[in-house]
């Protein structure tokens, strides 16, 4: 692949200077810089600057690039060259490399083999139950598996199951991801192996739903999805009387599979229901296809280990998943977390033997290199966002939204970015509730981000003239709510930005919360991503 270096800089033309460099409000003399700008440019910056003039971006940093999608002329930069933290923004890099190293066609083989003896109804040794990182395979999937064991003939088997993983690494949680995550779906364990509970594709999670007893005083009734005995239920909640309300707690207890139910729910409360993600997924995954075998009268004789597949075994029984190009869409739509971790080590199983995070990274640096982006100006953790040492300047992520445009794939990955105000959940992803009603409505596409006192939203708008412009804003160190109404209002900006400078005043965002919510990662809905709580 050849260098697709584009400089996001300032150009000059005959008219004069047609970009804004706004590093600090008034950083530029005046006479020599804005009074020079085309007076609608100037108008845009200057409504940007006091959008970003917010109380709550007191003590903050906000860093904001605007530039053309063809030509690469900036209209707005303030602290371009600054590294933030990307929250999920991150993705934007992830999936890109992924497409380029693994390919849209790419999919995940999980394989059932054996080099053991086949007898009649015995099998005179193991099967190994080989995973490859298909984050979409289903109880459903490995019940399918276990219909072709028994469609060859095998009613016996004289071995165990053997989990085999090591198509990537045992580091199941990646560099930097927080203690207090590691139980929520969105910090789940990454493995070669694993299982979904549903189409999210929340790889090595379970869904947990708590409905009330018959009557007060009775323990609620739980429900895991999908069933199996590897969690343990420990529920010390109680039924209360109509119209009490519901409290309901569902934590799993640190380095285990308890999950404990807490808490007080009505006899009329509505259901408590959450994703928890599983201690050792390979484990849970093999259980669930020993599990099937075990229900289609296939007998084990010694259960679940671990190991490598050997050369030269047979396979049995295959499963391939949906393409790359497919899995866009519930990866990016959603902020799946797990999809880009297991991206990432694909990336470096593909192109260093090793599927590890180093060598994923290491890979993902060379894509993009090739797009004229510079790696070396930046920190990269980890896939999905989750850790908080990405540090990445917007002027590269504008870099590399502008690139990509000239990749053969481009326009199945632009359709992957969650588009703005549309409420169909896999159109509108994590944008479907906002900017709805404005110009930025069915119009900007952008990968939302978020972490405890970081924000951002990076990708593409037209303005009123039918001009592509790429955007990215990044926003850390806040201590107020999540202040994604800002991003909104300049994104909404952007889309009724006109050259002539008639722009739209119609669209409303909005206004900002009047109270700031309880502290806390898992608080308030305005203080976390509406994918981390399944709101969206």
């Amino acid at each position: 692949m050849g260098s697709r270096t584009r400089n996001v800089i300032a150009t000059l033309s005959a008219g004069g200077l047609v970009a804004a460099f706004n590093v600090v409000p008034s950083a530029l003399p005046m006479a020599e810089s804005q009074n020079e700008m085309d007076p609608a440019v100037k108008e845009l910056a200057a409504d940007i600057d006091e959008i970003l003039e917010d109380p709550r971006m007191d003590g903050s940093q906000a860093s904001v690039v605007v530039a053309d999608a063809t030509s690469g002329d900036v209209l707005y930069e303030r602290g371009g060259d600054d590294r933030l933290m990307p929250a999920s923004n991150q993705k934007i890099l992830t999936s890109a490399a992924a497409m380029d190293i693994l390919g849209p066609d790419h999919t995940f083989s999980t394989t059932v083999e054996t080099d053991a003896r086949h007898t009649g109804r015995i099998l005179a040794g193991d099967l190994y139950l080989r995973g490859t990182g298909d984050p979409t395979l289903l109880v459903e999937d490995y019940e399918v598996l276990a219909d072709e064991i028994v469609a060859a003939g095998i009613q016996r088997v004289h071995g165990g199951v053997v989990a085999d993983d090591t198509w990537f690494d045992d580091v199941r949680l990646g560099l930097n991801w927080t203690w207090d995550s590691e139980q929520y779906y969105y910090g789940a364990q990454i493995s070669a192996l694993t299982v979904s509970p549903d189409v999210d594709y929340d790889s090595g999670t379970v869904i947990v739903e708590v409905d009330p007893g018959r009557r007060a005083g009775d323990p609620p009734r739980v429900t895991v999805i999908p069933e199996n005995d590897y969690v343990e239920i420990v529920n010390d909640a109680q039924t209360t009387a109509a119209g009490t309300g519901q409290a309901i707690g569902i934590n799993r207890l640190p380095g285990s599979n308890t999950i404990r139910i807490t808490g007080t729910i009505a006899t009329d409360g509505a259901q408590a229901r959450t994703w928890r993600s599983v201690w050792e997924p390979t484990d849970f995954a093999a259980g669930l296809f020993l599990q099937a075998l075990e229900e289609r009268g296939v007998q084990v004789r010694e259960g679940i280990s671990r190991g490598a597949t050997p050369d030269g075994a047979r396979v049995l029984a295959e499963r391939e998943s949906m393409p790359l190009s497919e899995l866009l869409i519930p990866f990016m739509k959603l902020s799946n977390n797990g999809h880009a971790e297991i991206l990432i080590k694909s990336m470096g199983q593909a192109v260093a033997d090793a599927g590890t995070w180093s060598a994923g990274n290491e890979a993902l640096r060379s894509s993009l290199r090739d797009w004229g982006v510079e790696p070396a100006t930046m920190a990269i953790a980890d896939g999905s966002g989750l850790s908080r040492r990405n540090l990445v300047p917007p002027n590269e992520i504008i870099t590399l939204l502008r690139s990509l445009q000239d990749e053969p794939w481009y326009d199945t990955w632009y359709e992957s970015m969650p588009v703005a105000g549309i409420e169909e959940r896999l159109v509108g992803g994590t944008l479907r509730f906002r900017m709805a009603g404005t110009a930025a409505e069915g119009n900007a596409r952008g990968k939302t981000g978020t972490l405890t006192a970081a924000t951002g939203l990076s990708g593409y708008v037209t303005t009123a003239d039918g001009d592509e412009l790429v955007y990215s804003i990044l926003i850390n160190n806040h201590v107020s709510a999540k202040p994604s109404d800002l991003e909104d209002r300049i994104v909404v900006r952007l889309a009724e930005h006109s050259a002539d400078g008639s722009a739209v005043t119609t669209s409303q965002v909005p206004p900002a919360p009047a109270e700031q919510p309880e502290n806390g990662l898992h608080g308030e809905l305005g203080d976390v991503e509406c994918s981390w709580v399944k709101t969206c």
